[in-house]
C-alpha cells in the first residue's frame, strides 16, 4: 500500500508542476503581447528589418557618414537670403542655416538607409521631409502645467502681443534734390500722375520692423512726423517723400486671453524640440566637416 501510494504521489507532482509553471507564465505572456501591440515597437521593428536587409543588399560607402559643406553651398544660403538683395545674413543667421541644411542632409541619408525613398524620384529634402514626418508621429506631447505655460509665455508673449503699428504713404527712392522737388510739387497739388503712382501706401506696419527694411534713421524721422503732414527722409536706399497718416498703440496679452492658443504653441514648440533632439541624437553618429 505503501508502495502504490508513494508512486500515485510521484506520478502527481509533475502535474501540479506544470500548472505552476503556465500560471507563472501567463502574466508575463500577456504583458509581452502588450508590448507588441506598441506601435512604436512595430516601427523600430519594422525599420530594423528594412535598414539590415537594405544594407546587405547596398552597403554605404565608408564616407556615408561624412557631411561635407562646401564653399559654393554656404555661398548659395548667402545670396538666396535675401530676395531684395537688402542685406546679407548675419554669422548667426547663417549658421543656422547651414545647421538646417545639415540636419535636412541627415534626415535625407536615414531616409534613404531606411527605404522611404523606394519608387519615389524626387529630390533629397522631399526625403527629409518623409523621415521630419516620421519622427513627429512618435512624438507625444502631454498638456502642460499651468506653472510650465507660464513660465513658457513669459519668455513667449511677443508671439501673442498686439504690436504697435503706423500708417504712412511714402515715394519710391531717389537723389535728396529730386525728392525735395517732389515735396514741393506734393505740397503745391501740383504732382504729375507719374509722381502719384510711385507713391505707394502702407498700412499697419509694425513699428519694430521699420528699421530693418527703411533704416534706422528714416524709421525715427517717421515716428517724429506730425500726422499728415509731408516731409522728406532718408532710407537705407534713398530720399522719400513720406506723410505718417496714422499710429495705433500696441498691448501686451495676457495669458488668461489666450489660453488655449498659448496651450496649442507650448506643445508645438515641444514637439520640435523634441523631434530636433531625436534628429541631434541621429547626427552623432555622422562627422560634419567644412571645405576650406
Amino acid at each position: 500500500m505503501s508502495t502504490i501510494s508513494n508512486a500515485t504521489g510521484d506520478a502527481s507532482s509533475p502535474e501540479r508542476s506544470s500548472k505552476e509553471a503556465h500560471a507563472a507564465a501567463a502574466p508575463a505572456a500577456s504583458s509581452f503581447r502588450s508590448i507588441l501591440r506598441e506601435p512604436l515597437i512595430h516601427f523600430l521593428v519594422i525599420g530594423a528589418l528594412i535598414f539590415g536587409i537594405d544594407y546587405a543588399l547596398h552597403p554605404p560607402a565608408k564616407d556615408d557618414k561624412v557631411i561635407l559643406v562646401t564653399k559654393a553651398l554656404r555661398q548659395s544660403f548667402i545670396e538666396n537670403f535675401d530676395e531684395d538683395k537688402e542685406r546679407v545674413p548675419t554669422a548667426d543667421e547663417l549658421d543656422k542655416m547651414t545647421e538646417a541644411w545639415v540636419a535636412s542632409e541627415i534626415l535625407y541619408r536615414e531616409g534613404k538607409s531606411l527605404g522611404v525613398d523606394r519608387g519615389d524620384s524626387t529630390i533629397r529634402d522631399r526625403i527629409a521631409f518623409k523621415l521630419q514626418v516620421l519622427i513627429f508621429s512618435q512624438v507625444q506631447v502631454d498638456r502642460p502645467t499651468e506653472q510650465q505655460l507660464r513660465e513658457w509665455f513669459a519668455k513667449n508673449h511677443e508671439q501673442f502681443d498686439t504690436p504697435e503699428t503706423v500708417g504712412f504713404y511714402f515715394t519710391t527712392p531717389t537723389d535728396e534734390a529730386t525728392a525735395r522737388l517732389e515735396l514741393a510739387e506734393i505740397e503745391s497739388q501740383s504732382e504729375s500722375s507719374e509722381l502719384q503712382e510711385r507713391t505707394r501706401a502702407v498700412l499697419g506696419r509694425p513699428i519694430a520692423s521699420l528699421a530693418p527694411s527703411f533704416g534706422e534713421a528714416f524709421r525715427d524721422g517717421l515716428l517724429a512726423a506730425p500726422i499728415g503732414q509731408w516731409t522728406v527722409l532718408q532710407s537705407k536706399d534713398g530720399w522719400h517723400v513720406v506723410r505718417l497718416d496714422g499710429r495705433r498703440p500696441g498691448h501686451l496679452s495676457r495669458l488668461e486671453d489666450v489660453a488655449e492658443e498659448a496651450d496649442r504653441a507650448w506643445r508645438t514648440d515641444q514637439s520640435r524640440i523634441q523631434a530636433w533632439e531625436a534628429v541631434n541624437r541621429l547626427k552623432t553618429s555622422y562627422r560634419v566637416e567644412y571645405e576650406k
